[in-house]
C-alpha cells in the first residue's frame, strides 16, 4: 500500500511543479492555490510512505516520478524539446526507478 501512497505523492509532485510555472511567479492566485494544495498533499504523503519504506529508495522514487513526469508535462503541453538524449536519460531515470523498486525488499 505504501507504494502506491508513494506514486500518488510523486503525481503530487508533478502537480506542483506544473502548477507553480503556470502560476506565473505566484500571480495566479488559483495556480497558487493549487501549488501549496499539490505540495503539501506530496509531502504528507512522501512522509506516510517513508514511515515503512526505507527513506532513501522512497525519497529517489519519488524525485524520480516528480522529474519524468514534469519533463513529460514539459513536452506535452509547455512545447520543451523531445531530442533523443532528453528521452533516452529519461528512459534511464526510468529504469532507475524500477529498479530501486525492485531491489528495495532485498
Amino acid at each position: 500500500m505504501n507504494w502506491i501512497i508513494l506514486i500518488i505523492a510523486g503525481l503530487f509532485e508533478v502537480g506542483f511543479t506544473t502548477c507553480l510555472k503556470l502560476s506565473n511567479n505566484f500571480s495566479s492566485i488559483k495556480w497558487s492555490a493549487a501549488f501549496f494544495v499539490c505540495i503539501t498533499l506530496s509531502f504528507l504523503l512522501l512522509n506516510k510512505a517513508s514511515q515503512t519504506l526505507p527513506m532513501g529508495t522512497a525519497y529517489a522514487v519519488w524525485t524520480g516520478i516528480g522529474a519524468v513526469g514534469t519533463v513529460i508535462i514539459g513536452i506535452l503541453y509547455f512545447n520543451e524539446p523531445a531530442t533523443f538524449w532528453r528521452i533516452f536519460f529519461i528512459c534511464t531515470l526510468i529504469g532507475s526507478i524500477a529498479g530501486l523498486k525492485f531491489f528495495a525488499s532485498h
